[in-house]
């Protein structure tokens, strides 16, 4: 367990976490902070594509071809999709650590070199074995590259606004769902699953490293002091948790964690079941139509909010969200059959898909110190990919069980309620 992060032996690395900066929050501040960090930004941006076109929107495409290829049951190829989750979530405790001993170049050319090996290993799997050791890999992948590997290195070019940042470097992952998963579908039609994965991850990797390389190579001088959140009276402490043991015992962590690991629940839970529920009352074109159109959505809300998010309660816009989302979930409980209200219903969904991945580090930035902040972003990714780990197979059971997604669907929006009033009653400031 040693090899945990802690902020006592972070090196100089740490301190990239500051940068220099004039002493107040000027407009030519925030726009010298953009002119040194959107090389960053691109860089980010391409590899959220990647990660979430072969880490996430790919996962389906996986399910079925796999199923067609080798005969094997849903039962099997899912449990394999939940243990790279799990896994990915265990590995995501140690990952954080190497963000400050490694240079970040490495680690990341690194963590998609190594996810492109998983992905490839998943579409040439022939045998259970292979398929769960290659889920492995791919989780370890997945760990370095993905959510907290993206706000952590853009955390290191970006403060005043660093929620924009972070939002328009996610919305690759957006675009992974529009272009990446129906590219493999289209491909694996083709030439099959295992050619599509190794080319295209050939390809993308070819267009991916030399930005990672030369987009995160400048680096911003660091000033010695906090950062600009703290000297502005953000509310932050001044010291943190030191280690997950600290984070493990501070309310504060919680108080983050614990409602984004519902809500993840409830939004993977809806989305991964979301073909099933559509198809009955839209058909094949229409349910397409939808998909894309709450992509779409999940692109434009993040973009929206990206240009406001740092200068909101993000407490108070994450509860929105959320809450927009369980509203959506109810209309489609009452309305199941209804095309006027399910397409609606899903683009309202969709608006706050991306946006519930980028406020944990807006808030995290806002309500911790610096130096934890990879840490506490990594501990609170790793507690809601665990929980949402399970959540399909927690869903397809009850509807298996009640014959119906009525009831799934109000657990799921049982669970953002929850979320929602958990983030409005933050807990006061303890010593973690």
């Amino acid at each position: 367990m040693s090899a945990l992060p802690t902020v006592a032996n972070a090196d100089q690395n740490d301190a990239d976490l500051s940068r220099a900066r004039p002493a107040e929050n000027t407009p030519d501040a925030e726009v010298s902070e953009f002119r040194a960090g959107w090389p960053a930004v691109l860089a980010c941006f391409a590899m959220a594509i990647f990660v979430w076109g072969f880490g996430f929107y790919g996962q389906p495409v996986y399910l079925a071809e796999l199923q067609r290829a080798n005969g094997w049951s849903t039962a099997l190829v899912s449990a394999s999709i939940t243990f790279y989750y799990v896994f990915g979530a265990a590995c995501l405790l140690w990952v954080s650590a190497l963000f400050s001993r490694v240079d970040l170049r490495i680690l990341l050319c690194g963590g998609v070199c190594v996810m492109a090996l998983g992905a490839i290993g998943v579409a040439n799997a022939r045998h259970p074995v292979m398929l769960f050791a290659c889920s492995a890999v791919l989780g370890i992948g997945w760990a370095a590259t993905s959510s907290t590997a993206i706000s952590t290195a853009l955390a290191r070019w970006f403060d005043r606004k660093r929620g924009l940042a972070i939002s328009l470097a996610l919305n690759g992952a957006s675009l992974a769902g529009v272009f990446v998963a129906p590219l493999l579908v289209r491909l694996s039609a083709v030439y099959g699953l295992a050619a599509s994965v190794t080319g295209l991850s050939l390809v993308m990797l070819a267009m991916l490293l030399p930005l990672l390389i030369f987009g995160l190579a400048s680096r911003a001088p660091v000033p010695d002091g906090e950062t600009h959140a703290v000297a502005s009276g953000s509310g932050r402490a001044p010291d943190g948790p030191a280690n997950w043991r600290d984070a493990m015992r501070s309310l504060h962590f919680w108080s983050i964690a614990v409602p984004f690991a519902l809500g993840f629940g409830a939004q993977v839970g809806f989305l991964m079941h979301q073909v099933a529920l559509l198809l009955p009352a839209l058909g094949a074109e229409q349910t397409a139509v939808a998909l894309m159109a709450g992509s779409f959505a999940a692109f434009a809300g993040r973009v929206a909010l990206g240009f406001v998010i740092d200068r909101v309660n993000q407490r108070l816009t994450t509860a929105l969200s959320i809450g927009s989302q369980a509203l959506a979930l109810v209309a489609i409980i009452i309305w199941p059959r209804s095309p006027q209200v399910l397409f609606p219903a899903v683009i309202v969904f969709g608006l706050s898909v991306g946006n519930l991945i980028t406020l944990p580090a807006t808030i995290i930035q806002h309500e911790f110190p610096a130096r934890a902040f990879s840490l506490i972003m990594g501990m609170t990714v790793a507690t809601g990919q665990f929980f949402y780990a399970f959540f399909p197979a927690i869903v397809g059971v009850v509807h298996d069980l009640t014959g119906g997604y009525g009831a799934p669907l109000a657990l799921c929006v049982a669970l953002q309620i929850i979320a929602a009033v958990l983030l409005l009653r933050p807990p006061r400031r303890d010593n973690g």
